[in-house]
């Protein structure tokens, strides 16, 4: 465990402290209805959602994810030209959470990632000559919280316990794997293109629509899934969600865990062969009727 100087941190206003620690790492802190700060931190929100944030509040609020992620989310980019994370969105005009009640959190069972990790910062990352990733964490510390002048103390691990977020985790691991393996490639798999970009956004976030890409009949020929396996992925959003991440890995990075139909594929590539071959011709034939046009009555 290190600690920087904080004149040494780039970004010295930064609520993050710059020491990283473990699980074991005891923390102060305590947030309660009646604290003088109580609700502050929700009246100014930048919260970004994992997928299963957005399939829980989704089921919640009874509505499809698309529906959910049209009405409380903004799409935002994590890195230039890359893939797309989704954060809440404010209240119109305004600046506090939507959920945000006077007595406090009106979806508090299945509030996001980030409202239980506050006021710990989870830090995923990943060396270059490992395949998993590792967690650290580091303490937020606002002017506004009066969370940390409370008489209780507890480690990070337990605090994680206390706010359930054993099942978020889990849950959300594959999810930032993907994020982490996309940083950490860089340039080496090229700039994704607008189909790649839309299948992440839809696979991750978007449950009910990639629920009918799966369903779909030009899914089926392509992917040899088990009737078995197919039917508990459709009926239960979870096993939905992870095998997207499962998609998305074969998709993005080659990495095969999803059987393919070789038939299918061959014939589907010769399609789209046909149609570019369709289309250049089209393309070539314009030009030759501009050309003429432009210049036949010259002669």
């Amino acid at each position: 465990m290190t600690q920087t100087d904080p004149q040494d941190i780039p970004f010295p206003t930064s609520p993050v402290m710059p020491e990283t620690f473990d699980g074991g790492k005891k923390i102060q802190f305590q947030c309660r209805k009646g604290i003088a700060c109580w609700n502050v931190c929700c009246s100014n929100i930048d919260i970004s959602l994992t997928p299963y944030d957005i399939l829980r509040l989704k089921q919640r609020l009874d509505m499809s994810s698309t529906e959910f992620l049209q009405k409380y989310t903004a799409p935002y980019e994590m890195e230039m030209d890359g893939i797309a994370g989704v954060k809440l969105r404010p209240v119109q005009g305004g600046s506090a959470c939507q959920f945000m009640r006077e007595e406090g959190c009106s979806v508090y069972e299945d509030r996001p990632t980030a409202c239980r990790y506050y006021p710990v910062a989870l830090l995923s990352m990943r060396r270059q000559d490992e395949n998993v990733d590792r967690d650290s964490y580091a303490l937020v510390k606002e002017a506004h919280c009066l969370g940390h002048q409370e008489p209780r103390s507890l480690t990070v691990d337990e605090y994680r316990s206390e706010q359930g977020l054993g099942e978020y985790d889990e849950l959300a691991r594959g999810w930032r794997q993907l994020i982490l393996k996309k940083k950490s490639s860089g340039p080496t798999i090229g700039k994704p293109s607008k189909r790649s970009l839309q299948l992440f956004f839809m696979s991750c976030y978007d449950v009910d629509q990639f629920r009918t890409f799966v369903a779909s009949k030009g899914f089926g020929e392509v992917y040899d899934i088990p009737d078995e396996e197919k039917l508990k992925i459709l009926s239960d959003d979870p096993s939905l969600m992870l095998f997207g991440f499962r998609f998305l890995r074969q998709v993005l990075f080659g990495e095969m865990s999803i059987a393919m139909r070789e038939e299918s594929v061959e014939a589907r590539r010769s399609r789209l062969l046909e149609k570019q071959r369709r289309l250049e011709k089209e393309a070539a034939e314009r030009k030759a009727r501009d050309e003429f046009e432009m210049y036949g009555d010259q002669e």
